[in-house]
């Protein structure tokens, strides 16, 4: 009992110090909730992308989210109408709004468990300190879901890896790689680690790349209404899914469904194309179906005829893109997992975020299933931290029943 007199009790405790866990910081301190966020600022961006990227979204579908929108990315740096925003540039925005936005709410700590002490969340630190919580939101980002296919499964790590293990693409120099995917990951990846020295390769099961158009700054009046733009680019189920997230919500499951699969498909982006023609060589139309190490990797692709060929390389870099599952979040103590209501492998969450158990929200990739396409991205920033916000409020400063 006296240990747990020492240990630290907050109103809210955010774990995931990237876009949406600072994002939801900043309005949790304005509401006036005793907030503190953990982990070190913008870290998978900074680790787990490739040195060099570009972020495919626009500029100003890149903002992270504060209650009077005082820090926007414009406020860092103003970029020109269709300017690419370097990641690492973006890296050192998302620290810059930490500074202003969540300042000394902002707790470096690495959270290695979070579970339950009577009606609080305990989160244990790898220094081996401890913080009691009466509510949590989990801003996990990406990398707990990274999607391996399983043709690859038998590869040991350095004969395969999925493209956010990576961010130093040299040690590839000189050396024959092949990315599997045909979205801006593994386009941008491959195109990469060319400009890099490797001999590089994309397969896909496409039978064409698809790329964005080149955003036009001026367009007709026609084309404005045929096609408006919005924060997750151009016509109108992307001005839909941008802007009523929360709509969302109130469409059948395997609509939902239908919708996160399919919107906003594997594409690259219009500045990529030229470097990536230029210098890499594709394979569409063929689905990996096994591999083997031998003297390297030997991969087995099958055609659209059921045709059955042989590809060998030195490496594998699965550029497949993320599947969120409950199971793979890690972080939550066993029982609290378990806790945690799914419909298949995705959680339920309620108009603010919280899943089944009350006051333990899930933000950012983790709730696309729920609220669509705009969790993928940064755009959906400061729908989730308003909404989250409003959540945690109402529950915090509801009179307790004795």
């Amino acid at each position: 009992m006296e240990e747990n007199l020492r240990t630290p009790v907050i109103d809210v405790a955010i774990v995931g110090a990237g876009p949406y866990g600072l994002s939801v910081a900043a309005h949790a301190l304005d509401a006036g909730l005793d907030t503190r966020v953990f982990g070190r600022p913008m870290w998978a961006w900074e680790h787990h992308m490739p040195r060099g990227m570009l972020l495919k979204s626009e500029p100003d579908a890149s903002h992270l989210g504060d209650p009077d929108r005082r820090y926007g990315l414009d406020a860092y740096r103003r970029y020109a109408y269709g300017e690419p925003v370097p990641v690492a540039e973006f890296v050192d925005y998302g620290r810059w709004f930490g500074t202003r936005a969540v300042g000394q709410a902002l707790d470096e700590s690495e959270v290695v468990s979070v579970g339950t002490e009577g009606e609080m969340f305990a989160l244990s630190l790898a220094s081996g300190e401890s913080v009691l919580a009466r509510s949590a939101v989990l801003a996990l980002g990406f990398l707990p879901f990274a999607h391996r296919p399983g043709a690859l499964a038998a590869l040991p790590p350095d004969a395969a890896t999925h493209s956010s293990d990576h961010h130093e693409l040299g040690g590839f120099a000189g050396r024959d790689v092949t990315v599997v995917g045909a979205g801006q990951s593994a386009l941008e990846t491959a195109t990469l680690l060319a400009e890099a020295g490797a001999k590089v390769r994309v397969v896909a099961r496409t039978r064409m790349l698809d790329w964005n158009a080149v955003p036009a700054e001026r367009r007709s009046a026609l084309d404005r209404v045929l096609a408006p733009r919005s924060g997750l680019g151009s016509g109108w189920p992307s001005v839909v899914w941008s802007r009523l997230p929360g709509a969302v919500r109130y469409l059948p499951r395997p609509a939902r469904a239908h919708i996160v699969r399919t919107a906003l498909g594997p594409a690259g982006s219009w500045w990529l194309r030229e470097r990536f023609d230029d210098a890499v060589t594709v394979t569409l139309g063929t689905r990996l179906t096994a591999s083997e190490r031998r003297d390297g990797v030997r991969l087995h692709l099958t055609d659209v005829t059921g045709a059955i060929t042989t590809l060998d390389t030195e490496h594998v870099i699965a550029a497949t893109g993320y599947r969120v599952d409950v199971a793979r979040i890690g972080l939550l103590a066993d029982r609290l997992r378990r806790a945690v209501a799914s419909s298949g492998p995705t959680p339920r969450l309620s108009r603010t975020f919280e899943t089944s158990v009350g006051g333990l929200h899930l933000v950012g990739l983790a709730a696309a299933a729920t609220f669509g396409p705009a969790m993928r991205f940064v755009y959906g920033c400061d729908f989730a931290a308003r909404r989250v916000t409003r959540g945690l409020t109402n529950r915090l400063r509801r009179p307790r029943t004795s």
